[in-house]
């Protein structure tokens, strides 16, 4: 896979990361908690959905869920030094299957 590939991949894992931690903190049930992290790993690829802390912001903003943007920004760098790990690159779980399609569906553009 090319660079550009592997950087969409982490980048991806990253917002599933930050999908998952703020879907927790929004209290969304696992289906719908697993539907919010995905939108943001889809949202790697689309620029006007790209800004994931204006998105997890408004949605906190939302639901009345007290969080600063320093605190957010530390769990995205946290989720990013976990996405670029290589233990987390080759999991192999379900997840990871949308996030290689993803990064698929971005590459054939």
């Amino acid at each position: 896979m090319s660079h550009r590939g592997e950087d969409v991949l982490r980048m991806a894992r990253r917002n599933m990361l930050v999908g998952m931690w703020a879907a927790k903190k929004l209290n969304l049930d696992e289906e719908r908690a697993k539907a919010y992290s995905e939108d943001l790993a889809m949202g790697t690829l689309d620029v006007e959905r790209s800004d994931v802390l204006a998105k997890v912001r408004a949605d906190f903003k939302a639901a009345g869920v007290v969080q600063s943007d320093e605190e957010i920004l530390r769990v995205m760098t946290e989720a990013w030094l976990q996405a670029s790990s290589p233990r987390t690159a080759t999991r192999g779980d379900a997840s990871d299957a949308a996030v290689v399609q993803i990064a698929r569906n971005f590459m054939s553009k």
